[in-house]
């Protein structure tokens, strides 16, 4: 049987899922993993329970998920059962999640009992496993799925393992393409026939009520004295002819076996739980954890986790950075021998001036990709195939998960954000790791204002040098600022929803230094292949504007912006335009044209400030936009440019105003 019914008109969502189980489970995070930000927090109605609820987007449906507050029983000795059963008897969600704990599965397996007599479809998520593995006990899942004859997905909430696998079960239920067999509930001869009485005398004196509830499930809260359901009954007309059976019912039962039927009712309830726990588990001496399973404990630990995460990170921008630096110096050294020699070879060559400044284009467009561009490729492209294959991507997406949120992103993009501090490059290509269109935008479009190493460069080199260290930090924290203003106007502007967190936690494995290597080659050869005409084109345009003398001409036809609006000196317009190559260049360039190395003889302090904001903020080179257009397409490439070129320099002069203003750094 399919559950699908189609998409709810009124609500906009196809179909809805109900978090369901005993407290302190884990189901709430599987609640959080599952819906990220898309929720809605707020009270039951006429209660002070609190109700969660959110979406979520998986494999072409739009899922509302509602978590149930957390319970032991369907009986009525607390508001919050009263809640749940109403819930799920009245609102009849289409699947049921019950989140039980691996690790006290007998326990929980009651709650699960009580939900089969209540005929609801349900898919079991059995958390915890790490937990009760520790314990050395040993489940068989697929042996207490059996017995149980629902799914049941073995998951640890905590690191999101398995909770794709989770959903997935669930679309197959909600689909028809698992057909559901519950356990039934038998229990002794003379309870049976007592709920058997009860079921008939129900049917047939007040039908309205086996509407809502099943009529087997009322019979059995009757036995156990449920004082709702007894109210429930007592409000139609026969109801009392039902209570009187009830009663003479539960007085047999007492008397034959000297207990209150609410006590006989559950001990037959653990009685079965015990077989079902005795058919599926086996208790073992506690294990020993394996290298992989500690390695697994300490990246998802709440706090050593993040420790481990920054280590991780932070030994990444070392190695990338140290290594693309040491590179970049070999190789230019190597090529500023070389390209006087080239350039003389062309001018040998080539009479014609602009034919001339052509090949010196193409010359310093492949020197600038050699050199600025693979140094920090290669060593990006490695490590990432090692995190990739290791099974440490995941671990780190779902730790920063809940951070990311905020700026309309998942985990995932916290890596591609991170690296971005070393090269916007791979930083922008790393966003394929995004599940949607709509995010790898948003992740690729933040990641090009991270300010990058040749950023860094200028930094520290003019405000840090000149200003001191708090001046340059400030700079930072304005750009975190910024990323994170954007990032919830990108939320905000881009069609679509964010995607909540779903993956799958693979184990750790050593990676194989063959795959790395090989996939480090494929994707340096892909962005190869894409980027470099686009740098070649570049430098060859720059070329021949400096040969026509354009660039000087531009200089002064940017008077009105570079002077005027952003205070800075009118040579200072050459660098920024030329920064848009390399934006250690726009330093460089800076020395040139203002003829010294002593930035503070010729620039006052705001305007030292001012031009690293600008060069911080504005897209930061010609790979970056190259790899924009090979990731994003041309349109979106160039509309990121116009947006970061537009809010540097607007953001440029309005701090050149408010500095000048308050007199400061004067």
């Amino acid at each position: 049987m399919s559950y699908y019914k189609g998409k709810n008109k009124k609500t906009q969502y196809d179909f809805t899922i109900v978090l369901a189980g005993n407290a302190n489970v884990g189901k709430s995070v599987i609640f959080n993993q599952l819906t990220g930000l898309n929720q809605i927090i707020g009270n039951w109605p006429g209660k002070t329970v609190e109700k969660a609820e959110g979406f979520l987007y998986f494999k072409g449906y739009k899922i509302k998920i509602l978590d149930l507050p957390g319970i032991y029983s369907l009986s009525a000795f607390s508001i919050e059962e009263i809640i749940a059963r109403d819930y799920i008897a009245i609102e009849k969600p289409d699947i049921i999640i019950n989140v039980l704990d691996a690790s006290a599965l007998e326990r929980n397996l009651y709650l699960t009992l009580q939900l089969f007599e209540l005929n609801v479809p349900i898919v079991i998520a059995l958390n915890q496993i790490d937990l009760a593995s520790k314990k050395g006990i040993k489940i068989n899942y697929e042996k207490l799925s059996e017995v149980l004859g629902v799914p049941v997905v073995p998951t640890i909430a905590i690191t999101g393992s398995g909770i794709k696998e989770l959903i997935d079960k669930v679309i197959q239920v909600f689909e028809g393409k698992i057909k559901l067999k519950p356990l039934k509930i038998a229990y002794c001869k003379e309870v049976e026939e007592a709920i058997q009485k009860l079921e008939n005398k129900i049917k047939i004196n007040i039908p309205e009520l086996t509407i809502k509830y099943p009529a087997r499930w009322l019979a059995i809260k009757l036995l156990e004295k449920d004082e709702d359901i007894e109210d429930k009954v007592k409000s139609f007309p026969n109801g009392e002819k039902i209570l009187s059976l009830a009663s003479m019912l539960n007085e047999s039962l007492e008397e034959k076996y000297g207990k209150e039927t609410p006590v006989l009712l559950a001990m037959e309830r653990y009685g079965l739980a015990n077989e079902v726990v005795k058919a599926s588990a086996k208790f073992t001496p506690i294990p020993k954890i394996s290298f992989e399973e500690k390695l697994d404990e300490l990246t998802g630990h709440k706090i050593l986790g993040y420790i481990f995460l920054s280590l991780i990170f932070g030994s990444t921008f070392i190695i990338v950075f140290g290594i693309g630096n040491y590179l970049v110096d070999i190789l230019e050294n190597f090529f500023g021998y070389l390209t006087p020699s080239l350039n003389r070879l062309a001018s040998f060559i080539v009479k014609n001036i602009i034919v001339e400044s052509i090949l010196n284009g193409v010359f310093s467009g492949v020197i600038a990709g050699l050199t600025i561009v693979l140094p920090y490729i290669l060593p990006f492209y490695f490590i990432l195939s090692i995190l990739e294959d290791s099974g440490y991507l995941p671990r780190a997406a779902f730790l920063l998960d809940s951070l990311m949120h905020k700026i309309g992103l998942h985990g995932k993009a916290a890596i591609c954000l991170f690296l971005g501090y070393g090269c916007n490059v791979p930083a922008c290509i790393g966003c394929r790791i995004m599940e949607s269109e709509r995010e790898r935008f948003l992740g690729g479009f933040l990641t090009v204002l991270v300010p990058c190493a040749a950023r860094s460069v200028v930094i520290l080199g003019l405000v840090g040098k000149y200003l001191g260290f708090s001046a340059a930090l400030s700079l930072y924290v304005i750009n975190v600022i910024l990323i994170f203003l954007l990032g919830r106007l990108g939320h905000k502007v881009l069609l679509g929803e964010a995607i909540g967190l779903i993956m799958e936690i693979p184990p750790y494995k050593t990676p194989s230094i063959k795959t790395i290597l090989k996939k480090t080659w494929n994707k340096t050869k892909d962005f190869i292949y894409f980027a470099f005409p686009i740098i070649i084109s570049g430098t060859i345009l720059l070329e021949v504007m400096r040969t026509l003398n354009l660039l000087a001409s531009f200089a002064v036809f940017m008077k009105p912006l570079i002077v005027d609006w952003l205070g800075l000196p009118l040579l200072t317009g050459i660098p920024l335009v030329l920064g848009v190559l390399r934006k250690e260049l726009a330093l460089i360039l800076l020395s040139e044209e203002l003829g010294t190395l002593n930035f503070n003889e010729v620039l006052t302090p705001i305007q030292m400030y001012t031009f690293s904001l600008v060069v911080m903020v504005y897209i930061p080179c010609l790979s970056t936009i190259a790899t924009l257009w090979r990731e994003f397409g041309f349109k979106k490439a160039l509309l990121t440019s116009i947006i970061y070129v537009s809010l540097a320099l607007f953001i440029g002069g309005l701090t050149y105003r408010i500095l000048s203003f308050l007199s400061l750094m004067v």
